[in-house]
């Protein structure tokens, strides 16, 4: 088994959607990430928050069997965010962001995460990104996230980063503005261009494509029927996609097609409550049960004319 180390943010979000109105849960990227990687293995999480951060939060995530050694508790307020679901969840207002001790942190690696053989460097901004990639000593696999904010305003900064790194997780939209390219194989190929070794391309409830070794590779979205909080899904996508992949060891083509089914199941459990609450008490039956669901969703046979 292979050691993750996850940098990102953990924060505490109000979600307005259709199925109700909640504040101050438990939230923000490495927070997702590091729950849906420990069904697979045991995450090593690099943070930072308030002194106001609730015991409870803490508690949960060290019950997950997450390693807290890199999480930092600084004195101030956490990190706050706050946005609205249109009524059939396809549109996100960010109604107000709250850095608060998240905009001076630099993440610190504890010696014991030094020698990850995985690491994901979450959505913070390139210069930080850069910093814990010199922390790290050999790690067979750096996989990272990024959003719009940093590709239009930190494009040099950015571009040096995916020169570094191994493995890209993008949405659909930020893919089309960091390559200039409205078709996404084009997208992909550019992107590809920069550095990373593979491009995956998350699309929301039409599911991801993989860029990989010359390939491509589509991963469908489970279909749910009811969806309550999409906050989170990508997040938890990446968490099962690494988690997986540090459980199994191998990094080869099938291996990377199986972390990406793995991804789907755990964002396909997130976005069916608040928060982090779907992603509490799942057991590796309903794990292997939706796992089986989605290889049934793409199995065909050979068809005869």
């Amino acid at each position: 088994m292979n050691k993750l180390v996850v940098v990102g943010s953990v924060a505490l979000d109000s979600v307005e959607a259709p199925g109700g109105q909640h504040h101050d849960i438990l939230g923000g990227s490495a927070s997702f990430f590091a729950t849906a990687a420990s069904y697979f293995t045991q995450p090593h999480l690099v943070a930072v928050v308030g002194s106001d951060f609730p015991r409870q939060h803490i508690d949960f995530l060290r019950e997950r069997g997450i390693d807290l050694t890199g999480l930092e508790q600084v004195q101030g307020q956490t990190f706050r965010w706050k946005g609205r679901y249109s009524n059939d969840l396809a549109h996100r207002t960010t109604l107000d962001t709250q850095l608060n001790v998240f905009a001076g942190f630099q993440p610190k690696l504890p010696e014991s995460y030094r020698d990850a053989e995985l690491l994901f460097l979450g959505n913070i901004e390139p210069s930080l990104q850069l910093e814990v990639l010199a922390q790290v000593r050999r790690p067979r696999l750096v996989a990272m996230d990024t959003m719009n904010f940093w590709i239009e305003g930190r494009p040099e900064q950015l571009h040096t980063v995916l020169a570094k790194i191994d493995l890209l997780v993008i949405n659909d939209e930020e893919a089309r503005q960091l390559a200039r390219e409205h078709n996404l194989p084009r997208a992909a190929r550019a992107i590809l261009a920069l550095g990373p070794k593979t491009v995956i391309v998350k699309r929301g409830d039409s599911g991801a494509l993989l860029f990989h070794d010359g390939s491509v590779f589509v991963a469908p979205a489970y279909p749910l029927e009811e969806v309550v909080d999409p906050t989170g899904a990508g997040d938890s996508f990446a968490g099962g996609f690494m988690g997986y992949l540090a459980r199994e060891g191998s990094l080869g083509p099938q291996s990377i097609r199986r972390a990406m089914i793995y991804g789907s199941v755990m964002a396909s459990f997130s976005v069916e409550a608040f928060s982090l609450d779907r992603l509490r008490n799942l057991t590796p039956h309903a794990i292997e049960e939706r796992y089986r669901a989605f290889c049934d969703l793409t199995h065909f046979g050979q068809v005869s004319f």
